[in-house]
């Protein structure tokens, strides 16, 4: 890159300007800091593991487990609620999309343009699934006892 600089130079096509007097700060990066999906997609999704803990929790009560579904609960509320606060911090111009914007538009993917349907099932697929395991694991469990 630098040859080609000096190549300009050398021809007399450069242009020699001066140093602005109060130039601001430009970031390179423009700061986004969510992923573009609606905020019900992530209330869903941690609602569903929420769900599968309070199964598990009262299909197989036990005192001992108490402190290991605590520890569950937190690193649940931990995983989804500090991504939250990082999307609201100081200099985040992007906001998710609303549910009308996201059935319009859909959202954009590294492959591709993904329709609001196809979205929603690969975001839910796996809480989903471990709610339905969850309550599978409890009704195996009621039947045996």
């Amino acid at each position: 890159m630098s040859h080609i600089v000096h190549d300009l130079i050398a021809r007399g096509d450069a242009r020699v300007v001066e140093l602005p007097t109060e130039a601001t700060v430009r970031h390179q990066v423009e700061a986004d800091r969510n992923f573009g999906l609606p905020t019900a997609l992530y209330g869903a999704t941690v609602g569903c593991y929420l769900a599968f803990l309070l199964i598990v929790g009262s299909a197989f009560a036990n005192p001992v487990l108490a402190i290991p579904m605590a520890i569950f609960v937190l690193f649940i509320v931990a995983g989804f609620g500090i991504p939250t606060i990082w999307t609201r911090l100081a200099g985040n111009t992007s906001e998710p999309q609303t549910l009308g914007e996201f059935e319009r538009r859909g959202i954009m993917t590294e492959t591709g343009r993904l329709a609001p349907k196809d979205a929603t099932i690969q975001v839910l697929i796996l809480p989903v699934l471990l709610v339905v395991w969850g309550l599978a694991v409890a009704v195996i469990a009621a039947i045996v006892a």
